[in-house]
């Protein structure tokens, strides 16, 4: 297999991975949405829930072969790379939840420091600085250590005092982030406040991008990937079975960003990515891929851009039956739920942004514009 078709795959893995986050977040109304389009209340994993872990994921992919360009030491080129990249990343999360940059009499005392982008950024960080020190035994027991010192904490703190370990209003995440950022200044959609990116959840999901940093490696050194896609889904089905194992005792969890769940979706997108690379690389059926290679081409602009129009739509205001509401529901109200109904209605909605996200993607790929961070 070529280096060409090896980075076809990925591309391929990331593309689909973006068009999933565009359909899940963007709804005609989250009051009807099928099933697998939305989050797990709380405990479990849904589809939907395994789009930010996959990104991670590939992420960690990537890695293991952005970094054959540089010499793997503590400073030079890849050390400003890693930093440079983070602080971009973790900006342009700021800038997404400050947008449109307007607060009531400029109090931006409820202002959310965490995100999706800043949890990327972390995790990047993170995991970029254990691997550039660590060989691959290490990794693997670094991972580990990181993934039980996780559990055995949460476990701690909820036996000291005496509360539910694992549930929303009495987690060590939800502790830390109160002291550490202010209660005000975290998420406050599921029903508290609460930070499904908290700082010290960021640990277990910097073991998801080593862990695609592994894959990655499997990938890079394979000489027969035949037997390497074979390997790679006995490790990913391992992952599966683990995870499933540990969530008796340790529930899968995204919010908490729980053990079980680093190795159950890590287990599953290393599945998902042997089966493409067997697909497009083996079998080379590659016609198909075309439409998710030009979603991955500029995943970090289509993620903040999807972010910043749905701000946008939500601010604007249109009358509707005697009411304001906003652009977002009017457009859902007055075209896709009369043509398609209420649940049918919001699904076509997401794909109506599907198409107009792509043909967007599709004219920067045309022209050869690629926004690298």
């Amino acid at each position: 297999m070529s280096k060409i078709n090896r980075i076809l795959a990925l591309d391929t893995f990331r593309g689909a991975t973006i068009a999933l986050m565009i359909v899940v977040n963007n709804p005609g109304t989250w009051a009807h949405v099928y099933a697998p389009l939305r989050h797990a209340q709380w405990h479990g994993c849904t589809l939907t829930d395994l789009v930010f872990p996959f990104f991670l994921f590939i992420v960690g992919i990537s890695m293991s072969f952005s970094f054959d360009r540089y010499d793997l030491c503590r400073t030079g080129p890849l050390f400003n790379k890693i930093i440079i990249r983070s602080i971009s990343i973790f900006s342009i999360g700021l800038i997404i939840n400050a947008f449109p940059f307007i607060r009531q009499d400029w109090d931006w005392s409820s202002f959310r420091i965490l995100g999706v982008l800043q949890r990327i950024a972390l995790a990047y960080f993170i995991a970029s600085f254990i691997i550039i020190r660590s060989n691959i035994k290490s990794l693997f027991q670094i991972s580990f250590i990181i993934l039980i010192g996780y559990w055995f904490l949460l476990y701690t703190y909820g036996y000291l005092n005496s509360v539910d370990p694992y549930a929303l209003n009495s987690n060590l995440v939800l502790a830390i982030d109160k002291i550490i950022l202010g209660e005000k200044h975290l998420y406050s959609g599921t029903g508290i406040q609460f930070d499904p990116e908290g700082l010290l959840s960021t640990l277990p999901s910097s073991v998801t991008v080593i862990i695609g940093f592994l894959v990655g490696t499997m990938i890079k050194t394979a000489k027969d990937h035949k037997e390497n896609c074979k390997r790679m889904l006995i490790f990913g089905s391992l992952m599966v079975i683990v995870g499933w194992i540990w969530s008796v005792f340790f529930p899968i969890n995204k919010q908490l960003w729980t053990s079980s769940y680093v190795l159950y979706t890590a287990g599953i997108g290393t599945i998902v990515i042997s089966l493409m690379i067997w697909i497009i690389d083996v079998l080379e059926y590659k016609k198909w891929t075309f439409p998710f290679v030009v979603f991955g081409s500029n995943s970090i602009f289509i993620f903040a851009l999807s972010g910043i129009w749905a701000k946008t739509m939500l601010k604007i205001k249109f009358a509707l039956n005697g009411e304001l509401i906003s652009g977002y529901s009017y457009f859902y109200q007055t075209i896709f739920m009369p043509l398609a109904g209420n649940i049918n209605g919001s699904l076509l909605f997401a794909l109506f942004h599907l198409i107009i996200f792509w043909a967007i993607l599709f004219w920067m790929y045309k022209k050869k514009i690629f926004i690298k961070i």
